[in-house]
């Protein structure tokens, strides 16, 4: 059974429906979540958990994986009803990742981080079989920081970037496994990787070649204590991206925690929007993003220009932005009786987001 959230509207509706509460059998906190499509989706949470869901949210199934309990997985991609992989984020051994193919009935443990400097943040893939996880920066050969970024090109076995490919980490800079969204790429066969830290600085690395190259940009985004800091980036395409964050501990500051690019991540432009509060998340509608990408396609043939549509869902804690720029975003609150909060969200390929949170909260926006 699906209930309505309550609707606190900002601006204008532009003819849009509230999100609806899904029911998830579970109390655990939950941070990854993986749309394959509008009927098969997946969670993942604390204490060893993931859900999944064949009917589009009517039932969701909880489970846990063996031998897992202490364990928390901040990340899952997949690409099936039958095929997922979870990555957990902790300290040392804390961290890991697994793979299934038969709808969690078996898990293989694929990696171990034997390091215990370590710690993963973010997993992504372009396909089942070329995935990246980044980790916080753990010392070189040399005594330099870096951050671990491991690459699988068969789905099953994974190698570390070597650490004389990536730019130096500064002193206190790391990246924040909060929503599986501080490392991006576009799906398919495109080349480009970014990641986004916070910490003593809040700044962008980016590979054009899968992480074989690599510069980095600095950011306005807040950033200063361990606890402030670029939270999530997202692109729509190599040129066009969003970078949201802010303070976790102070989450109603007003800022800058916004900002987008126009060349891919070299430069940022804070977003006008006030006020602003603390982002976990944010994304793009893959559908009106898909949209936006032919036209773009068509205006370049013609040699023409006109403003793109685009679409995105910006995470607050206890509140999304659905936000159709140049228009102002539309404001959509949970029911705080219901305990309805917010970490993370993965587009629907056919548009819309799904969302999860604390205490076992999922929610879909059409």
């Amino acid at each position: 059974m699906r209930y309505l959230l309550l609707l606190v509207v900002a601006t204008a509706a532009l003819g849009q429906s509230g999100p609806q509460v899904e029911i998830s059998h579970t109390t655990e906190g939950l941070r990854g979540v993986s749309a394959v499509s509008r009927a098969v989706a997946w969670a993942s949470g604390t204490h060893g958990t993931y859900l999944r869901t064949i009917d589009a949210g009517r039932t969701w199934t909880p489970a846990q994986v063996p031998d897992t309990a202490t364990l928390d997985f901040r990340a899952v991609v997949a690409f099936s009803a039958d095929e997922a992989f979870l990555m957990s984020a902790g300290p040392g051994e804390h961290s890991r990742i697994y793979h299934t193919s038969d709808a969690g009935q078996h898990w293989q443990l694929q990696f171990t981080n034997t390091n215990p400097k370590g710690f993963f943040d973010s997993m992504v893939f372009w396909d089942s079989k070329h995935g990246v996880v980044l980790g916080d920066p753990i010392p070189d050969d040399s005594g330099k920081l870096k951050f671990e970024l491991l690459q699988t090109e068969d789905g099953q076995t994974w190698r570390a970037l070597p650490p004389a490919q990536l730019p130096a980490a500064i002193e206190g800079e790391g990246a924040f496994a909060a929503s599986n969204t501080c490392l991006a790429i576009l799906p398919g066969s495109d080349q480009n990787l970014w990641f986004a830290t916070g910490g003593k600085v809040a700044r962008v690395f980016h590979s054009p070649d899968r992480g074989q190259g690599w510069q980095v940009f600095d950011t306005p985004i807040v950033h200063g204590p361990d606890s402030a800091g670029i939270f999530s980036i997202a692109f729509r395409d190599p040129l066009h991206g969003v970078i949201a964050g802010g303070d976790y501990k102070h989450p109603n500051d007003d800022g800058p925690n916004l900002a987008f690019t126009e060349d891919a991540g070299k430069t940022w432009t804070l977003s006008p929007l006030r006020p602003l509060t603390f982002f976990s998340a944010v994304a793009y509608d893959r559908k009106v993003n898909e949209q936006a990408i032919r036209e773009a396609a068509v205006e370049k043939a013609m040699r023409v220009k006109a403003v793109a549509p685009e679409r995105l869902f910006i995470v607050g804690q206890d509140f999304i932005f659905d936000f159709r720029p140049p228009h102002n975003p539309h404001r959509i609150n949970g029911k705080k009786k219901l305990g309805i909060q917010f970490n993370a969200a993965s587009p629907y390929p056919e548009g819309g987001a799904l969302l999860v949170g604390p205490k076992g909260s999922i929610a879909s926006i059409p």
